[in-house]
């Protein structure tokens, strides 16, 4: 519920420092009104604008916190959990980390990547936890934002398809432009490229769309064995991604 610009809900592991906002003592996240003026010069009208933009994300981030399409769902799994959305964003992000959907782990946490998965793509990157989880830095929009569960084998559930029908071209319409982007999976890659190649060859094309887009396969360490078979990935797209978050972080 918002109320007097202020979003209701929002914890501080969620939604990080925010251009012309700021999270209160109570972890709220407070955007200033813009003062009404009869003429507005170019650099008002592009305060402005930018506020607009502020707030109609804050309203989709209520939106999805609150999300309960997959309530039923859940509860059927072999988990029995309730939903609960996760993801990272701050206003000015120079990175777009989209990944697959939380797992059980990150679901307890409710913070992205906060498992051994998590471990290995900071390193990919070569950052560290503190720039990482800077929400002014690198927004996280997983496919799916809720843990999908397990099924009666223990085997991880796919992400529902109902939440990126849902949620993701509001997602990115409200995220505009960001430098980098990258796609964490097959999931994210089909969505993102449009393509129904598999996970090795569109990584092994990821000269296509560098340096904005780099697609990566999901640092599972289910993946170990895909990593030992494919080595170019270490050796030729690692160096040059890690540069170019680098460069965009400046």
């Amino acid at each position: 519920m918002r109320q007097s610009g202020i979003l209701q809900g929002v914890s501080d592991a969620r939604v990080g420092p925010v251009h012309r906002a700021r999270l209160t003592s109570c972890g709220r996240l407070w955007v200033p009104r813009a003062p009404l003026l009869r003429h507005r010069s170019r650099g008002a009208c592009d305060c402005y604008a930018s506020r607009v933009i502020i707030v109609k994300m804050e309203a989709l981030l209520s939106d999805i916190s609150n999300c309960s399409l997959c309530s039923e769902r859940f509860s059927n799994t072999a988990t029995s959990h309730a939903p609960r959305p996760v993801f990272q964003y701050a206003a000015g992000a120079r990175i777009l980390i989209a990944g697959q959907a939380p797992g059980a782990r990150v679901h307890e946490s409710g913070r992205p990547f906060t498992d051994p998965s998590g471990d290995r793509l900071r390193d990919w990157m070569g950052v560290g936890q503190s720039t990482f989880y800077d929400a002014g830095k690198i927004a996280i929009f997983p496919m799916a934002f809720c843990f999908p569960g397990y099924n009666a084998k223990g085997a991880d559930l796919p992400p529902p398809p109902i939440c990126a029908r849902t949620w993701r071209a509001r997602v990115m319409e409200a995220l505009g432009d960001v430098p980098l982007t990258l796609l964490v999976g097959g999931y994210a890659q089909k969505w993102h490229l449009k393509t129904r190649a598999s996970v090795t060859d569109t990584v092994a094309g990821w000269r296509d769309t560098a340096p904005q887009v780099f697609p990566l396969p999901h640092p599972s360490w289910r993946n170990t064995a895909w990593l030992k078979k494919n080595p170019w990935f270490e050796a030729e797209l690692l160096p040059v991604l890690r540069a170019r978050v680098q460069e965009v972080l400046k």
